[in-house]
């Protein structure tokens, strides 16, 4: 009965309709069919609880009246579980039911509360509004770059370390240390991923890059080669204590003010 289409499932959620009645199903899947998403019927509310601590859903639409485990337990037990607690409930219900069952239904955590006969242009549009809202929470997400629960940041910054790492092994090659254009060479791609690195604990920090070259805290990385309040990483790759390395030498020695010239 699920209404499952070959689109991606990255743009398609998935609905729960719990109801023990095989029409009510079906006359959901009619009503929801052309929302183009993954209708998953169940028809008790113990089968709701595995379904829902199996995969992840936009919403479920819950039967009150059912044998065993109601509707209300059933919504109880959804909002007791950590994975489940914020999945949306409406609830659907015989329009002869007692005035207190709405209330005991938001008591119980649902959303919303829809008598039967219900119109099924309001359950759709209804239902339509929290697959929106969960599919685009699942893209913002994305965008904050969380595959697989873990920040892409802390998957920057591992990469990021095999990097210095690498460098660090290279610096330290006969090879390297034997040529002085190659010694260079190595301690300015070193300075870069130490820039590299401070953007990205910047980040971390919650700074934010400003115009004049500042990441967060107090220390500024700009163009003219400043680290921190008063360090410079010269080519030759020496922390000096103060100083800038620009364009304003002629003769490219670096002299008390740090300045190290065109050559």
């Amino acid at each position: 009965m699920g209404s499952q289409k070959s689109e991606p499932v990255s743009r398609q959620a998935r609905i729960l309709l719990v109801d023990d009645r095989t029409e009510n199903l079906v006359a959901l899947d009619a009503i929801l069919s052309s929302l183009n998403q993954i209708l998953v019927p169940v028809r008790s509310g113990e089968q709701a609880l595995q379904a829902l601590l199996a995969e992840e859903f936009a919403v479920v639409l819950l039967d009150i009246v059912m044998p065993g485990m109601d509707g209300f337990e059933t919504a109880m037990q959804i909002k007791q579980h950590a994975k489940t607690r914020d999945v949306p409930i409406i609830f659907l219900t015989a329009a002869i039911g007692p005035p207190e069952q709405a209330f005991r239904g938001y008591a119980a955590g649902a959303v919303d509360y829809l008598a039967k006969p219900f119109d099924p242009w309001v359950l759709k549009s209804k239902v339509s509004v929290f697959v929106d809202l969960y599919l685009k929470r699942n893209q913002a997400d994305a965008a904050a770059g969380m595959p697989n629960g873990r920040p892409l940041l802390d998957q920057v910054s591992g990469c990021l370390q095999d990097v210095e790492e690498t460098v660090a092994v290279l610096r330290k090659l006969p090879a390297v240390t034997k040529d002085a254009e190659t010694e260079q060479t190595t301690a300015r791609l070193a300075q870069r991923v130490g820039r590299l690195r401070d953007a990205i604990d910047a980040f971390g920090d919650g700074g934010a890059e400003s115009d004049s070259g500042t990441i967060g805290g107090s220390e500024v990385i700009g163009d003219d080669g400043v680290v921190g309040d008063s360090e410079v990483i010269g080519d030759d790759g020496v922390i000096r204590d103060s100083g800038v390395i620009g364009d304003s030498g002629d003769d490219g020695v670096v002299g008390d003010s740090g300045v190290v010239g065109d050559g």
